[in-house]
């Protein structure tokens, strides 16, 4: 142990020279524009170059734990897409801030405090990535392509070099941890640091949702065998399989995707999706949703507030926003990106095989990324079933099922959740990570 103590420190002395002689990555931010006073959390924002001659530069929000950023558990978190901005699981999901759900009325959307924000127990690193998504930026046309590959290793390449820059937090446990699309990179990010020769102190792969890969197309092959499995690509001359298929569509169109019993509305930042070989841009009336939103019509006017906050002015210069780098912020970006990794399952295997543990959590009214799609891959990985599924409880309410497996992997379903789970659910999944960080059964 002592010996272990003395590498950390020689380690940290190292590192607190280099810093001398770099400049600091990060600036403070005391004052956030819709919020009124001081924020009463330590939030840092700034830029890190990656990649060849650092033509990539990734912006990233930091706050510290508002317990004891000392000890408790460091998370880099990456929001899904691939290409939606870190600031939507800031402000939406996980942070310590969000939007007052009411009309937009032309001046600075206001913020309140979210009192289940996950900086409850852990420091976070909230992460710009890939290149091209919300702040982050390229020098370079060229510098604009990017893959699942290159955006894992440009994200270890952020975080070593974020720690050169935040040497006290090497001791602290690392969590790797993102929403819908991340769930591909959460693993392959932790598999690099995993083998990499640094003396980061990962512990654990925290995925905080599944993968998005083909979970549809799964479900539409039990409902619809005729077309064996080739969705993208129908032949026309499969009468069978057309006609299923837009059965499906018909039954499923009103329906919306992230949360089934929310009303459908048009996305904030509506991006182009691939769907039996067509790309299509999907429009719907904006509904009444009077139970969780009285003040909006509807859930996606609260998404709206985060593009006229990140558009203002005063909200760029106080979060240190390069100027000329970006034009119109946009909450999910289209990019210059391809899929090169379409699977994660191999990188969850040699995971298990080095010991780490991972949570896998899944909202139960989710019809992006179906709950049992999620259980099937994880059912391919064969691993045996430690203690089977129970319901897991806040003050006596089952918030959810779960399931743990021999490859320290515990999967978990949100009751009444959608697809990013901590929106619809903030108080249970604060609890469930609380749980899960200090290796308590939820």
């Amino acid at each position: 142990m002592a010996k272990i103590g003395l590498s950390y420190l020689l380690l940290a002395l190292v590192l607190t020279e280099l810093c001398s002689q770099l400049a600091i990555a990060g600036s403070p931010v005391k004052l956030l524009p819709g919020f009124k006073g001081p924020l009463p959390f330590e939030l840092e924002t700034g830029y890190i170059g990656v990649g060849d001659s650092e033509d990539v530069q990734l912006f990233y929000y930091f706050i510290k734990s508002e317990s004891n950023p000392e000890s408790d558990p460091l998370l880099l978190w990456i929001t899904g897409g691939p290409g939606c901005s870190a600031l939507s699981g800031l402000i939406y999901d996980i942070g310590p801030i969000t939007f007052e759900p009411v009309e937009y009325n032309g001046s600075v959307p206001t913020m309140k405090l979210n009192p289940y924000s996950w900086t409850k127990v852990a420091s976070i690193i909230f992460l710009d990535l890939p290149v091209g998504t919300g702040f982050s930026y390229a020098r370079t046309p060229a510098a604009l392509q990017s893959s699942n590959l290159q955006a894992s290793d440009q994200a270890y390449e952020f975080l070593y070099k974020w720690f050169l820059d935040h040497p006290e937090f090497l001791k602290n446990p690392l969590y790797v941890g993102g929403d819908s699309y991340s769930g591909m990179l959460v693993p392959i990010i932790t598999q690099i640091i995993a083998t990499s020769k640094t003396i980061f102190a990962l512990k654990y792969s925290s995925n905080g949702f599944r993968y998005i890969y083909s979970e549809i197309h799964r479900l539409l092959k039990s409902l619809t065998r005729n077309c064996k499995g080739e969705y993208q690509n129908t032949d026309p001359s499969n009468t069978q399989c057309l006609q299923d298929v837009h059965t499906f569509q018909e039954l499923l169109k009103r329906i919306n995707n992230p949360h089934i019993l929310d009303p459908k509305c048009q996305f904030a930042s509506p991006k182009p999706h691939l769907l039996f070989g067509q790309r299509r841009y999907e429009k719907s009336d904006e509904l009444n949703n009077p139970q969780q939103f009285p003040a909006l019509k509807c859930r996606n006017d609260w998404y709206k507030h985060s593009t006229h906050w990140a558009d203002d002015g005063q909200v760029r210069e106080a979060l240190h926003i390069r100027k000329g780098t970006i034009g119109k912020w946009v909450r999910c970006a289209s990019l210059q990106y391809q899929k090169t990794v379409m699977s994660s399952i191999p990188y969850h295997a040699n995971l298990s095989a080095k010991g780490y543990r991972s949570l896998i959590y899944s909202g139960d009214h989710d019809k992006v990324v179906i709950s049992l799609s999620t259980q099937a891959w994880i059912k391919s990985l064969n691993y045996s079933i430690i203690d089977d599924w129970r319901p897991w409880v806040i003050d006596n309410q089952v918030a959810g099922y779960t399931r743990s497996y021999s490859n320290r992997m515990t999967f978990a379903t949100v009751k009444g959740a959608g697809h990013t789970a901590p929106e619809y659910k903030p108080r249970e999944c604060l609890a469930m990570l609380k749980r899960w960080m200090s290796y308590k059964p939820l």
